[in-house]
């Protein structure tokens, strides 16, 4: 059960370094000038990859969860409160990947009208999502 968790904690923190960063691309890519088409397509394209890349990340990381929670055990019965709580968490950091799938296809066909400012709020939700869960996991508040 040791080595599941390892590499739980390993792929989680590989796909949130992804969810980090690829906002970031965005507020590039929503400050680039208009007529600045190289800027964009390279920027385009890391997005792109960071975003394939982040994805076979998030597979193992859901998978290995899934393996704790229902191979082992883990959070469930009663007392185990903080696990539903975790869930949460861990459906709104899907959505919050398929959320940045969605404005990566919008910015690279021009169709986003989003600022940079709301891209570097936009980043920030990942963070209270992985210190949520954290949290929850290593107190098990409820």
């Amino acid at each position: 059960m040791l080595w599941v968790k390892a590499f739980h904690i390993v792929f989680i923190a590989s796909w949130f370094a992804g969810l980090f960063y690829l906002p970031r691309i965005f507020v590039n890519l929503a400050m680039v000038a208009p007529g600045s088409v190289a800027e964009r397509e390279r920027l385009v394209l890391m997005a792109r990859k960071l975003l394939r890349f982040t994805t076979l990340l998030a597979v193992p990381a859901l998978a290995l969860g899934l393996w704790l929670w229902l191979g082992y055990g883990i959070g469930r019965g009663p007392g185990n409160g903080w696990m539903h709580a975790k869930l949460a968490i861990v459906v709104l950091a899907i959505g919050y990947h398929h959320a940045c799938g969605v404005l990566l296809r919008k910015l690279a066909d021009g169709s986003s009208r989003r600022s940079h400012r709301w891209f570097r709020w936009f980043n920030e939700v990942p963070v209270l999502l992985l210190v949520t869960a954290v949290v929850l996991v290593v107190v098990k508040p409820f």
